[in-house]
């Protein structure tokens, strides 16, 4: 078991105790400390067949209103043509627009991007309204060639290849809960985020786990997911 623990920090996954019993190890990733691994040597090639990781540590945030577009466009970022598709920025951060009035932002795997914390630290435009993602979603990452058909059982938007585009984005159900997914591909590997109310980590995890059972699936860590990049 690592050396440093989640409760070195104050914002920590809702999932932190099982990622313990997992015997996982943490690393502290700019002020934040995510899931490394799980001590195995196949991650990487786990991540490849069907993975999945807890992102839920790392940086988000939102924005909603009929000026939220405009004034995050006059903050630098490169929004979507199109409502339910995402951007990737410079610094490779996330933007998904859920709706032509809202803005989803995601953190790069390193947490290096600086565009979030930029956001939060600034007054917002007319008629723009800031949505706390952190404090109000838990965020997921299922990689692999066989995401798609594991999805299939619990999801009811086909996410395979040539109908869910890399790039697309979906609110749906995901095994009853209500749920963001964004299809965003680590290299050529398939790579579904998921977001879904804080309150329901624990059962979103536990079901996804037993989807993947039958094609075995299994946790793995961050550093899996950047070696696909």
């Amino acid at each position: 078991m690592s050396s440093i623990m989640p409760t070195e920090v104050t914002r920590r996954s809702q999932l932190a105790r099982r990622h313990i019993e997992l015997g996982a190890e943490f690393e502290h990733s700019n002020g934040l400390i995510v899931v490394k691994d799980y001590g195995s040597k196949t991650e990487l090639a786990q991540a490849k067949e069907l993975g999945l990781a807890d992102l839920s540590t790392l940086p988000r945030t939102g924005f909603k209103g009929a000026g939220a577009p405009d004034w995050a466009a006059s903050q630098g970022l490169t929004l979507p043509q199109k409502p339910n598709t995402c951007a990737v920025q410079n610094d490779t951060a996330l933007v998904a627009k859920l709706s032509h009035q809202e803005l989803l932002i995601l953190s790069d795997l390193d947490a290096s991007s600086t565009q979030i914390g930029h956001l939060n630290n600034i007054p917002v435009g007319v008629q723009t309204y800031a949505l706390p993602r952190a404090d109000s979603h838990c965020w997921f990452a299922v990689t692999g060639n066989q995401t798609a058909e594991m999805f299939s059982k619990i999801c009811s938007v086909d996410l395979r290849a040539h109908k869910f585009a890399n790039g697309d984005v979906a609110q749906t159900s995901v095994a009853k809960a209500n749920s963001i997914v964004i299809r965003h591909d680590l290299g050529s590997t398939h790579c579904f985020y998921i977001l879904t109310d804080v309150s329901t980590a624990e059962f979103l995890w536990d079901c996804l786990l037993d989807a993947m059972t039958e094609y075995r699936g299994k946790p793995v860590g961050v550093a899996a997911l950047r070696a696909l990049n």
